[in-house]
């Protein structure tokens, strides 16, 4: 292979893989160091090789440590390691050194292949120091046997499959915090494997949706949770129950938050039931709320068929807590809310409201109190002095003419069909 075909071979490997030329050079001079140590060098030594794109030759170099007394183990410590049936680099971990200069400074058996003590590194370094590393040149090979080459060939691909985990791994490390489009690869156990693009991401049991069901080939929005080293490489979290995905997913459907004019404040979710969202505005004409319903509502249930049919009540945000604490606890209508020192509050709520303000299993006022921060408690409005006084005018009348008793029972049983008629609509309206 000629030189300008090589340096397309590898522009084309670049840009398959997603790492840089130069990593891939690094590669390629490691594998050389690799297969000249296996047909030329000797047991211990520290190979370096350098690569020209250009030219298409190699360079090769034994480095070896400058040492002196202090850095060596004597032959009496050696033997005591041996009967210990410790390694030096055991020994060292078992005495590192301390911040305040106690213990055992790292020490080293002398080898000549790997270590040249510093009186005879003087010799052709002058102003060489103990610690340092020198570079003695090697003479150049360009014929090596088949186990070297094998092996060479194996350091390039364990090299460049590091290097492509390792760009992978830096790409998503900057994409924490948002949402990937992906699609479900399979299902183990209780772990679902999505493709995400270039990698695998995990969606684990306590970050997805209760209730809900995946399959292979699907395609689900994740939150991009955090990236996690481990021994097998970095591992990409992600989750559907953390509550800035649905942010990220209403970022994507109103343009009015990506450019700034609405901003959402608070949210409060409970996964796969309901979450609220308290929005605001920062420009005079723009609704808050109405920019993310959207027309007919398009916007916020494509979020919801994203969520898989969560409910999701969109709230104004005030700086007066009162208004906020009313407005969170959407869709009931509240009579009045008290603020104390304490950071709680007590709401009273018509009785047909009761229910519906509470929620079912308590999720309405248990998500205010998250959205809000503060504590809320929800207690029966008393009877107003207006509704007592028709009671009594209603009942005089009746006393003063008997003949409108009927018509005044009438009253009352509309009355009742009234009420009964608004308690089943909050029921519905709980339960959705």
């Amino acid at each position: 292979m000629d030189i300008k075909s090589f340096q397309r071979a590898l522009a084309q490997i670049a840009e398959a893989r997603g790492i840089t030329p130069e990593k891939i050079i690094e590669t390629i001079e490691a594998a050389l160091a690799t297969a000249y140590k296996k047909d030329y060098g000797e047991k211990g030594q520290k190979i370096k090789a350098k690569f020209d794109p250009v030219s298409g030759g190699s360079k090769f170099w034994q480095i070896k440590l400058v040492v002196d007394d202090s850095m060596l183990y004597t032959p009496e410590e050696i033997e005591e390691m041996k009967e210990k049936k410790i390694t030096p680099e055991d020994n060292y971990m078992l005495n590192p050194p301390s911040p305040d200069g106690s213990g055992e400074a790292r020490k080293v058996v002398f080898n000549p292949e790997k270590h040249i003590m510093i009186q005879d590194a003087k010799i052709d370094y002058s102003n060489i120091k103990a610690g340092e590393e020198i570079e003695i040149p090697l003479k150049p090979e360009e014929n090596y046997g088949r186990i070297a080459a094998q092996t060479a060939k194996q350091v390039i691909l364990q090299k460049i499959r590091e290097a492509e985990k390792e760009t992978i791994a830096s790409e998503y490390k900057s994409k924490e915090g948002e949402i990937v489009s992906g699609l479900i690869q399979r299902i183990e156990g209780p772990i679902v494997y999505v493709d995400i693009g270039k990698t695998l991401g995990l969606l684990q049991k306590d970050e997805q949706i209760p209730g809900e069901y995946y399959k292979p080939g699907q395609r689900i929005k994740c939150y991009i949770l955090k990236v996690e080293d481990s021994s097998k490489g970095s591992v990409i979290m992600l989750s559907r129950i953390y509550p800035k995905l649905v942010s990220r997913l209403f970022e994507l459907e109103v343009p009015e938050i990506t450019a700034g004019t609405v901003v959402i404040k608070a949210i409060a979710r409970e996964p796969g039931f309901r979450t609220k969202m308290a929005v605001a505005s920062t420009e005079d004409g723009v609704d808050p709320i109405g920019s993310c319903v959207g027309q007919r509502g398009t916007r916020i249930m494509a979020v919801i068929n994203e969520l898989g049919g969560e409910k999701i009540d969109v709230v104004e945000w005030t700086e007066k807590p009162e208004k906020f604490i009313a407005n969170s606890l959407s869709p009931a209508k509240v009579v009045s809310v008290t603020v104390e020192d304490n950071n709680s509050a007590t709401v009273l709520v018509s009785e047909d409201q009761l229910s519906l303000a509470i929620g079912k299993d308590g999720r309405n006022v248990r998500l205010a109190a998250n959205l809000t921060g503060w504590k809320i408690d929800i207690k029966p409005a008393p009877k107003t002095e207006e509704t007592e006084s028709d009671v009594v005018e209603e009942k005089d009348e009746t006393e003063k003419d008997p003949a409108s008793a009927e018509s005044s029972g009438e009253v009352k049983k509309e009355k009742k069909i009234k009420k009964s008629k608004k308690k089943e609509e909050a029921e519905e309206r709980e339960a959705e």
